[in-house]
């Protein structure tokens, strides 16, 4: 099945990771540049996710209460593939996207493999058949960018209001 490609504003939006793990801290690192509010909760926190700068930590378990309607989405990040289930069936009654990772099944969404230069934002998604072909796109994608990409995109955008 396709996925449709969705973009949406994050700036200032609530995003809940249950995990603190690399999978966690890959998630966490696509989503920093994008400027939502980033909770994770965990019992232990990879170093790294921690150092992460305004991600708010919650060192403990999961629990039922924690999936709340202010999340714009959530991910399940956790290696306890009951308590990922149990997050995307929370997720599912609340209407709340969530992607569970390296299960498909379970997701509502994906995350695409991207492409970020500035205001540039290119996601590539194979549907989860091939994400290695999905990042080797991406690496072709990245290839043939000019390395002054984010500032010709500035640029332009500085000179639309006076184009309207």
């Amino acid at each position: 099945m396709a996925y449709f490609p969705l973009f949406i504003e994050l700036e200032g939006q609530s995003v809940l990771i249950v995990g603190g793990g690399r999978m966690a801290l890959d998630k966490a690192g696509k989503l920093m540049d994008y400027g939502p509010e980033i909770t994770v909760i965990a019992p232990e926190i990879c170093p790294e996710l921690a150092e992460l700068p305004g991600v708010e930590l919650i060192h403990r378990a999961f629990g039922p209460g924690d999936i709340r309607e202010e999340y714009a989405f959530v991910i399940a990040a956790t290696d306890d593939n009951a308590v990922n289930r149990l997050i995307a069936a929370q997720c599912r009654v609340r209407r709340i996207p969530v992607n569970v990772v390296d299960t498909r099944e379970e997701c509502s969404f994906i995350f695409p493999s991207l492409v970020h230069r500035g205001p540039l934002s290119i996601g590539i998604s194979t549907g989860g058949a091939s994400p290695a072909a999905a990042v080797r796109i991406k690496s072709e994608i990245e290839a043939g960018l000019p390395a002054s990409t984010e500032e010709i995109l500035l640029w332009l955008a500085s000179l639309r209001p006076s184009l309207r």
